[in-house]
């Protein structure tokens, strides 16, 4: 393992970007507004190479990861390595095998390259769920970024915390090598939940565990903007209840619709799919998150979101009862899905962002649910790629 020469302070940072996915972390570099750019991305999924190169017009490297080499890497001398590795090893729903989950072995691979590339990176940037911060993944990464010289800043932050009325708490690790630094070294190697740091209000940390008092976040929430800034369908109020009434199609047991998969002749743009089944609303209306476009917080949407209604994200409500909560009939409030647009608002996705047509509905939500949040994101890439004072 050899040193960058130095970078010349007009060229770009170089970066390549692992399990790319839809292009959330490009899209957070360009919001970022850093002298960077992307010279490779990878991702084994085909419709999320799709749709990253429906919105860039380029194609990542299909593969699997763990197929990579250090020479391969070094090839592309780059400055900074991105990674959003897969979530469901350190899952709270999953199996939590961690670094034993072959799902795992990919980022795990990665790492351990560092130390055989002539060209290793520089900086690199991590994110992954909440509970990924205790697992033995967790500690060989740390470990291995020691080991190369690195310091670390961690994260564990919400869109919450960026005026986002969207509750989607994920883990970050920031790491700069030697002779890189933060531009707040007071908090190398520590754990952060709170942004301030990124804004250079170093006084206004607290350390370790998110602060989960009811007044925090009430707090919090209150700061946040109301849901309907982020929705397709502003006219939500005047929609018929009608509209969920009892569906004839084929349903999975907790889930919406079965739509078309491929896509062929689906009208992505017809509010009338979006609607919850009132036999669904009859069964699991106890367990759903309902929320109303005056609402400034909604539950993390999963790449499940659609197909299920239980524990996969809120549903909105269309038609305001008299006293809001499940306290009135869920049937009479004109329960739907967010549409995938919306979901993307939520993700902070840039409006001129799309799917290609073949994309199906059900698909478009489980690329979004694998997303990340670009508000949260790209304060984060600044304050990385920001040169130490």
């Amino acid at each position: 393992m050899e040193n960058h020469s130095p970078k010349h302070p007009d060229q770009p940072w170089r970066a390549l970007e692992f399990y790319s996915g839809i292009g959330g972390m490009r899209y957070s570099l360009t919001r970022a507004g850093v002298n960077a750019e992307i010279v490779e991305a990878f991702d084994i999924n085909d419709k999320a190479n799709d749709v990253y190169e429906y919105n860039f017009g380029h194609r990542p490297h299909q593969g699997n990861i763990q197929s990579l080499t250090a020479t391969d890497l070094d090839s592309y001398r780059a400055h900074a390595w991105l990674l959003s590795p897969p979530c469901q090893p350190y899952t709270r729903q999953g199996l939590q095998k961690q670094s034993n989950d072959p799902r795992a072995f990919s980022f795990l691979n990665i790492l351990e390259l560092i130390r055989d590339t002539s060209h290793p990176p520089t900086m690199l940037f991590v994110e992954n769920v909440v509970g990924f911060e205790t697992s033995d993944t967790h500690a060989r990464m740390i470990e291995i970024l020691v080991k190369a010289d690195f310091v670390t800043q961690e994260f564990i932050l919400t869109p919450l915390q960026f005026g986002v009325p969207y509750s989607r708490p994920r883990y970050f690790c920031l790491a700069k090598r030697k002779p890189l630094s933060f531009q707040i070294p007071h908090f190398d190697n520590q754990l952060l939940q709170s942004p301030s740091p990124l804004f250079g209000h170093a006084d206004e940390v607290a350390l370790c565990e998110l602060d989960q008092t009811q007044e925090s976040m009430d707090k919090l929430i209150q700061s946040c903007k109301p849901i309907e800034s982020f929705l397709e369908f502003k006219n939500t109020t005047q929609q018929p209840v009608s509209s969920s009434l009892e569906s004839t199609n084929a349903k999975d047991d907790f889930g919406a619709p079965e739509t078309d998969d491929k896509g062929d002749g689906h009208d992505i743009s017809s509010l009338e799919q979006y609607f919850v089944p009132l036999n669904l609303i009859e069964r699991w209306g106890s367990a759903m998150d309902i929320v109303y476009p005056d609402s400034q917080r909604c539950c993390c949407f999963t790449k499940s979101y659609y197909r299920y209604v239980k524990g996969t994200g809120s549903l909105l409500a269309t038609v305001l009862p008299e006293k809001k909560g499940k306290s009135s009939p869920l049937k009479e409030q004109g329960l739907r899905y967010f549409t995938p647009r919306e979901v993307a608002n939520l993700h902070s996705f840039p409006e001129d962002f799309d799917f290609p047509q073949h994309i199906s509905l059900r698909q478009r939500y489980a690329l979004l649910g694998n997303g990340l949040s670009i508000a949260v994101v790209s304060p984060l890439l600044q304050y990385l790629f920001a040169e130490s004072s």
